[in-house]
């Protein structure tokens, strides 16, 4: 007997339906991550306490998404790691099968560089541009540092790391170099034109030798969109569902660059805790995560809130912490773990006495017996 083969477009709505489900999902979750993983199409901003389970639920929707019949390929997991994208892949194979391998998963910059080596020529740049790394990047800015002989003169002139880092700061936050070093070198406003000279420049040659740095990966996507209506349509409309891990310490490129991969189809999951932005340094702007309900406006809002790692007097007193922060979602982390110690409060000088004192209980819980895993 012939088998009956049914031909799909890229376009074909996913056609899977809760019947042909094999996870039991609402066995192995609780009720806020089943209410996460299961939740229907549009933007969704998970706001996951620490503790929560955050990976899971992730692991767990994009499953989900595979089961109810999306195209793995149409689905793009955005992390900040390569490994934390195959970890999650790998999972969700496991939970289901091999078809979530298949998922696009990978870091923001990963994803740009697969955009741009399709169509880098739209925006004037060869498709095997190459991508300088930082220290790459940095020596290309002392040649020209050299070559136009700035930091002749009586005040210091930043040398190439302090230079790259400048120029990538003021790229990720999206801001102009004077307000970067207004904000983060003011040392150097004095020489603000020489500075955006030599940034010129530096534009100037990456072009000329068909480079890009990092952060170019990131900005020249953006400008390859928003100046080519036609390829934005394109690359979206493969996105079918954009999940996006640790949303709190996205920059604001990162930011746009999710609003215009979901630009289509409008369905994109992010997972983010207000309370645990780390990457201030880098760029990364926790404000994106309080925006999200106004960059997209129907956007579902669900919170995680009961703890798997910690006990209740631990719980009670970072509660009481993140309720004093001039903005958060409101949330209350809780466990089943309500016996335990109370938690101590131990003030210390500066940083350096922290660090010191954390060290040395580390040492003295190791040779009490506690395991350092």
């Amino acid at each position: 007997m012939a088998r009956r083969i049914v031909l799909r477009s890229e376009d074909d709505e996913p056609s899977g339906s809760p019947e042909d489900l094999t996870i039991e999902y609402a066995e192995e979750l609780n009720d806020q991550q089943y209410a996460a993983v299961t939740a229907d199409d549009g933007p969704l901003l998970i706001v996951a306490g620490a503790g929560t389970g955050k990976t899971r639920t992730l692991i767990y929707r994009l499953a989900y998404l595979v089961e109810m019949g999306t195209r793995p390929q149409q689905i793009v997991l955005l992390t900040f790691t390569r490994r934390a994208a195959n970890d999650m892949t790998a999972r969700a194979s496991s939970l289901l099968d091999g078809r979530c391998e298949k998922v696009r998963g990978g870091t923001f910059h990963a994803f740009c560089l697969e955009v741009l080596r399709q169509h880098a020529t739209a925006i004037d740049f060869p498709r095997n541009f190459t991508v300088l790394d930082a220290a790459d990047a940095a020596d290309v800015l002392s040649v020209l540092r050299a070559r136009g002989d700035y930091g002749e003169g009586d005040e210091r002139f930043p040398q190439k790391n302090t230079l790259y880092s400048m120029f990538s700061s003021a790229t990720n936050r999206d801001e102009t170099l004077r307000e970067t070093i207004t904000k983060r070198y003011p040392q150097f406003t004095t020489l603000h034109d020489d500075l955006k000279t030599l940034r010129n420049e530096y534009r100037r040659y990456k072009k000329d030798h068909g480079l890009m740095d990092f952060d170019d990966l990131l900005r020249r996507t953006l400008e390859l969109f928003d100046d080519n209506d036609d390829v934005r349509h394109q690359v979206a409309s493969r996105c079918r569902h954009v999940l996006v891990d640790e949303y709190q310490d996205t920059n604001a490129l990162q930011a746009q660059l999710v609003r215009r991969f979901a630009s289509v189809h409008g369905n994109v999951t992010v997972v983010g805790d207000d309370a645990q932005s780390i990457y201030k340094f880098r760029g990364a702007d926790f404000r994106n995560i309080f925006r999200f309900p106004d960059a997209f406006g129907d956007a579902k809002v669900l919170k995680l809130e009961r703890n798997y790692r910690s006990t209740q007097p631990i719980l009670d007193l970072a509660n009481h912490v993140i309720e004093q922060a001039d903005r958060s979602y409101d949330k209350t982390l809780f466990t089943e773990r309500t016996e335990g110690q109370c938690p101590a409060v131990v003030p210390a000088a500066d940083g350096d006495m922290e660090a010191r004192f954390v060290a040395d209980m580390v040492l003295r819980l190791r040779e009490e017996g506690v395991s350092l895993s």
